[in-house]
């Protein structure tokens, strides 16, 4: 099975190329996907300035996904805001211009390291197995077209 079957709009779901003509309207565009080939570099210039004045971005994923000097220079002309869990490249230099920014919050990626974050994935993962082992279907699985 390839990880494009995954990629595909469907019913509800629509594929990662339709993003850029979506979000006009949205105030936050909360990135927490991993890195691939489809979300390298996928909020680019063009994406950003596609967003509205004011709005958000925040990336939990991976820093490759946002062009980090777009997002820097949108942040530093005070049109768009953001929450940076992760960076490209981190962790960021000393002198990276994304620390001057006043409108932007950096963690050290740690989006993960919340309190009882581990112990929530543990218990999610045991339902999910013993639903299945039971023969039910768990509540998060992906449901495979053809």
């Amino acid at each position: 099975m390839g990880a494009g079957r995954f990629r595909r709009g469907r019913d509800g779901v629509r594929p990662a190329s339709d993003l850029p003509a979506l979000i006009g309207d949205h105030d936050i565009v909360v990135i927490a996907a991993p890195i691939n080939e489809d979300t390298r570099g996928l909020l680019n210039k063009d994406f950003l300035a596609a967003m509205p004045d004011g709005a958000m971005v925040v990336n939990v994923g991976r820093g490759e996904i946002v062009d980090t000097d777009a997002l820097t220079a949108e942040l530093q002309a005070g049109r768009l805001r953001a929450a940076l869990d992760v960076t490209e490249p981190e962790p960021l230099s000393a002198d990276h211009p994304l620390w001057d920014c006043k409108n932007v919050i950096i963690s050290p990626h740690m989006s993960r390291t919340v309190p009882g974050t581990n112990a929530l994935c543990y218990e999610v993962a045991a339902n999910q197995i013993a639903t299945f082992v039971a023969g039910g279907t768990p509540s998060n699985m992906v449901q495979l077209d053809g």
